[in-house]
């Protein structure tokens, strides 16, 4: 069994340590970009590099993920659901929103180069990645969930909220939590708060494993 926790945009391995502090050390974080094959930033090249590490991952697995970390663990366990023994969600999107997408290319540009260094990602490789994900659609994959499911957002992320509650409605096994006075960044702003609902939340697993 391994636990699996995937960043978001923008971020890094080290975004979760607050919270992996509290929980335990067994937990793994790739960095996006070192999952990045040949090819060029894509969507299509980060999925294909979370694929061949989940590969080498003891299974079953619990994958986490924040915004587009949320999105490539979901995508993952569509794919390959008897493989996952539980998912959390972290401000998901499973229809992609276009126009906020094009919003941060834009402020993307508007930003120095010196602004990006600490994702390990540049200017360009981040505008190349969003673009790949404009037409993303998950919506009628989504039966293929069907695994325990928790679906959190801060409450005050805005672009986010709607989806998250929507999302916890069209899979069959999935709830849905707001973190309060958190933001879109919840493993950085509520990293306590989080960690607390986590912990919760494998626990509960457990229990339900060691009672069959």
């Amino acid at each position: 069994m391994s636990y699996i926790f995937i960043h978001g945009l923008g971020q890094s391995r080290s975004s979760w340590d607050k919270v992996i502090s509290i929980l335990s050390d067994r937990v793994d974080c790739p960095e996006l970009p070192e999952l990045l094959g040949p090819g060029g930033a894509s969507y299509q090249n980060l999925y294909n590099g979370l694929e061949q590490f989940c590969e080498n991952a003891e299974q079953p697995m619990h994958l986490c993920g924040i915004s587009l970390g949320a999105v490539l663990v979901m995508d993952y366990t569509i794919r390959h659901s008897a493989r996952i023994r539980s998912l959390v969600l972290i401000a998901p999107q499973y229809h992609m929103p276009r126009r906020l997408l094009k919003l941060q290319n834009l402020l993307f540009r508007l930003l120095p180069e010196k602004s990006f260094r600490q994702t390990g990602f540049g200017r360009e490789d981040l505008i190349s990645l969003t673009n790949s994900m404009m037409d993303l659609k998950f919506e009628s994959l989504l039966s293929n969930i069907t695994c325990k499911t928790l679906i959190l957002c801060g409450e005050k992320d805005r672009a986010n909220k709607s989806a998250a509650r929507a999302l916890s409605k069209k899979l069959s096994n999935a709830e849905v939590r707001m973190i309060r006075k958190a933001g879109h960044e919840v493993n950085l702003e509520a990293p306590e708060d989080l960690a607390e609902i986590l912990k919760n939340f494998y626990q509960s697993l457990e229990h339900e494993i060691s009672a069959v």
